[in-house]
C-alpha cells in the first residue's frame, strides 16, 4: 500500500495515518536502542521479525479474548492497527527477578519471584520511564481506577496465557512490558492491548540453559541479536528452517 503521512515516530516503530479512519500502519524499524537511547544500533532483519512475533501474539491473545489494536499485517514490516489513544503507562509483569529489579531489590538475577508482580512506569522518555506507585496514576489523572483494575486484570491473563505459551516451546518468560490504550465505543470507550509484543518487550530465556534470547543481548553486548529472535520466531512456528540456508520468515498471511 502506498505510504501516507507520518503521525509519530519512536525508537523502534513508525505510525503513519491509516487507509481508514480510526486506523493507522505501524511500521517496524531495524533500529535497537537501549538505556533510553544512549546505545544504539540498527540490526539487519529485526523490524520484519518483530512484525511477525507481535502479530502472531497479538492473533493469539486474540484468540481467547484479549483485546488488541491489531487488524492485520500488511507485509513483512507493517501492521494495519486501530488508531486508539495511548495511557501514558508502560505496564511490566515480572515472573523472574532480572534488570532493573535486581538491581534495585538486590535480588539475585533468575530468582524466581513468590508471585507474579504487575509494576507501572510512567512513558516519558526524558525522564527515564521513572517507576511509579498506582497513587500517583491516580492523583495525576492517567487512568481511572476502572481503567487500572481492567488493565491488571488482562496484564495477568496474558501472562499466564503467555507463559503457557513460552514454556511449550522451552522458553522461560521472565518479564514483558506491555502498553494499553483507549479506542471510543458508542458509549464510553474500550482498553485494548497496544503497541508490540516482541523479544523487544520481553525477557526470554532458554529453559534449560538460561540463554537469553531478547534485547539483552543488545543492552549487554552478548552478540547474536538477530540470531536470537530467529531462534523464537522458529520455536513459535513463524520461522520455517531450511537445513541448507539461513532461516527465511514464513509467507503464510495473518488472514489464514
Amino acid at each position: 500500500m502506498s505510504r501516507r503521512k507520518q503521525i509519530y515516530e519512536g525508537k523502534a516503530k513508525i505510525l503513519y495515518e491509516g487507509p481508514e479512519p480510526g486506523t493507522l500502519v505501524q511500521y517496524f524499524k531495524d533500529d535497537a536502542t537501549a538505556f533510553n537511547a544512549q546505545k544504539k544500533a540498527t540490526l539487519d532483519g529485526k523490524g520484519a521479525l518483530n512484525n511477525r512475533i507481535s502479530e502472531y501474539m497479538m492473533m493469539r491473545l486474540g484468540e481467547i479474548g484479549i483485546p488488541t489494536h491489531f487488524i492485520k499485517r500488511l507485509n513483512m514490516r507493517e501492521q494495519l492497527i486501530k488508531k486508539a489513544e495511548i495511557i501514558p503507562l508502560e505496564v511490566i509483569c515480572r515472573n523472574v527477578a532480572a534488570g532493573t529489579m535486581s538491581k534495585r531489590l538486590g535480588i539475585d538475577e533468575g530468582e524466581k519471584l513468590p508471585r507474579s508482580i504487575v509494576e507501572f512506569c510512567l512513558k516519558r522518555d526524558d525522564l527515564g520511564d521513572p517507576l511509579i506507585a498506582e497513587e500517583h496514576i491516580h492523583a495525576f489523572g492517567w487512568a481511572s481506577q476502572a481503567e487500572l483494575d481492567e488493565m491488571i486484570g488482562m496484564t495477568l491473563r496474558i501472562n499466564d496465557f503467555m507463559q503457557g505459551l513460552f514454556s511449550g516451546v522451552g522458553i522461560r518468560l521472565v518479564d514483558f512490558k506491555i502498553e494499553f490504550g483507549r479506542v471510543p465505543l458508542a458509549e464510553g470507550h474500550q482498553i485494548i492491548l497496544a503497541d508490540e509484543i516482541s523479544p523487544d518487550s520481553c525477557r526470554l530465556w532458554d529453559r534449560d540453559t538460561d540463554k537469553k534470547l531478547d534485547k539483552d543481548r543488545f543492552r549487554r553486548d552478548l552478540g547474536e541479536v538477530t540470531e536470537a529472535y530467529q531462534e523464537v520466531a522458529m520455536r513459535l512456528g513463524i520461522l520455517k528452517p531450511n537445513p541448507s540456508n539461513p532461516p527465511t520468515l514464513s509467507v503464510v498471511s495473518s488472514d489464514d
